[in-house]
Formats: structure tokens, C-alpha cells, sequence
């Protein structure tokens, strides 16, 4: 994608090399005195995201100096320290803490700006799961029930990991990448059970750990946590099922059935 018209029409000089993504181009510039991250999204889920990212307007989030449709220019945040090495140090349980921490600073409430339901997400469960069987039926009819009776409903960021969140030492952590989506609040910590590496997170115990951590500092029913993990899992499972990645589609199923079995139903 061309930076070329952005660099001149917002006044912007190349601070580094390019970031390119299936998703997006990236890259860093300064932004007269500030450095800034260029981004330009290639497709409608990543437009979301910038407008999301708009929204927002720093609130938990990188602050944004500028957006144009698929054209977003935001503040440029750190690398270190990484969530990602303080969970590979022994600091696990910190890291979960400081994500669920931060999402709470995320604004959910109306007005809300144009989003689709969360509902559209579980297509692909719904298409894996009839012929599939097994923990993808009850990753399935889990999802029903939730998505039946949501609590909490606003906009999500849709994709919480290690990740996306970065530091900045004059603000603290900060969330990236939202994929755009209105649903229910519980839903957005799930995807930290199934991170930071999926060795990690099949590993004897941990699961149930760090779903009482997000439990209390969340202040989400056990339960809930439990059965969105599951829910979750099984649809990442379907939509790794979808780009042929059979075998992280086998080992994201044994989060599902993990989840499934601390709430007592067949996996």
C-alpha cells in the first residue's frame, strides 16, 4: 500500500522501516516533535478496528492524531516492557493482572459508533460444529446460551492478547489492534486463556489459575469466564479449521476441553 499521499497530506517523515501484515501496512513516522505509527488497514475488519481506535481517543488505548478510513495515524508506543517476556519469566499471573486492568480503562458504553454483533463472529463454529461433534458442539451450544442472554453489552476490543497491549512510561499500558465488534464484556478476556503460546496455555492447571485472576480483577463470574473461554476456543479452532491450520486447531481445542470439563460437560 502507498504511505506516499498520507506522508504529505498529514506532514509525516519515515522514522523506520515498514510493517506489512495479511491485514495491514505499518510505519514508523514522526509527526513534527511526536513519534507516531502510520497504519493503513487493507481490509473492512481492520477499518473497524481504526475507527474503534478513534473512538476511544486514548482512553486505554494508543491516542490517535489522525484517521481517514483506512488510514490511521496513532501514538507510537514501546516494545519493552513486554507482556510476552514477564509471562516466559515466571510472571504469569502479573501479566493477566495487567491486561485485565487495562481493559477495564477500555470506554464500552453508547454512544456507540457502527459496529457488527458479536453473534456474526460464530458462523464458523456454527459451520465446524454440526458435522465435527464433540467439544465443537459444546463450544457451540455454549456460545448459544451466552449470545441468548448477554450482560454488559458494548464495544469490545475482540482480540485482548500480550501483544496488543503496549507500554508507554507517561501512560501506562495501552491496547492496539481492536477488531470492532459490539457484544457482551466477559467475551473479551477469553482470549487471554488461550495466550500467550499455546504450550502455556494447555499446561496442567493453568487454565482454571488464571481464570480466578480474571474472575476477581475483572469482577466476572467464575462461570461466565469459564464457558466464554469455551465458547471462544471452539471458534478459534473452527476459524484455524477454515485457513488449513489443523494442528493449532487441535491444540486450541484443548483449552475448549479443559474449560469444558471444570464446568462438567462433554468434551
Amino acid at each position: 500500500m502507498n504511505f506516499a499521499p498520507h506522508l504529505a497530506r498529514w506532514n509525516l517523515q519515515p522514522d523506520g522501516e515498514a510493517i506489512h501484515t495479511p491485514s495491514s501496512d505499518l510505519l514508523p513516522v514522526r509527526h513534527g516533535e511526536r513519534t507516531a505509527m502510520l497504519k493503513l488497514a487493507h481490509d473492512p475488519e481492520e477499518r473497524r478496528g481504526n475507527a474503534v481506535m478513534a473512538w476511544w481517543a486514548g482512553r486505554g488505548a494508543a491516542q490517535v492524531y489522525a484517521h481517514d478510513g483506512a488510514a490511521l495515524l496513532m501514538e507510537r508506543l514501546d516494545v519493552r516492557p513486554s507482556l510476552l517476556d514477564m509471562a516466559a519469566a515466571g510472571q504469569d499471573d502479573e501479566a493477566t493482572r495487567i491486561l485485565c486492568q487495562a481493559a477495564a480503562r477500555l470506554p464500552r458504553a453508547r454512544p456507540w459508533p457502527e459496529l457488527p454483533m458479536l453473534r456474526r463472529w460464530f458462523r464458523s463454529l456454527e459451520t465446524v460444529a454440526p458435522a465435527a461433534g464433540g467439544v465443537f458442539a459444546t463450544a457451540l451450544s455454549t456460545a448459544h446460551a451466552l449470545l441468548d442472554a448477554p450482560q454488559e453489552v458494548g464495544v469490545l476490543h475482540g482480540d485482548i492478547h500480550h501483544q496488543n497491549l503496549l507500554h508507554r512510561p507517561a501512560r501506562g499500558w495501552l491496547f492496539i489492534d481492536p477488531k470492532g465488534i459490539l457484544g457482551e464484556r466477559g467475551f473479551d478476556y477469553a482470549n487471554i486463556l488461550c495466550n500467550p503460546d499455546l504450550e502455556t496455555v494447555a499446561a496442567p492447571g493453568r487454565l482454571v489459575r488464571q481464570a480466578h485472576i480474571i474472575s476477581k480483577t475483572a469482577t466476572l463470574e467464575l462461570g461466565r469466564v469459564l464457558r466464554w473461554t469455551l465458547a471462544y476456543a471452539g471458534l478459534s479452532a473452527a476459524w484455524h479449521l477454515e485457513d488449513g491450520e489443523d494442528e493449532l486447531a487441535r491444540t486450541t481445542l484443548e483449552v475448549a476441553r479443559i474449560a469444558a470439563a471444570e464446568l462438567g460437560l462433554p468434551g
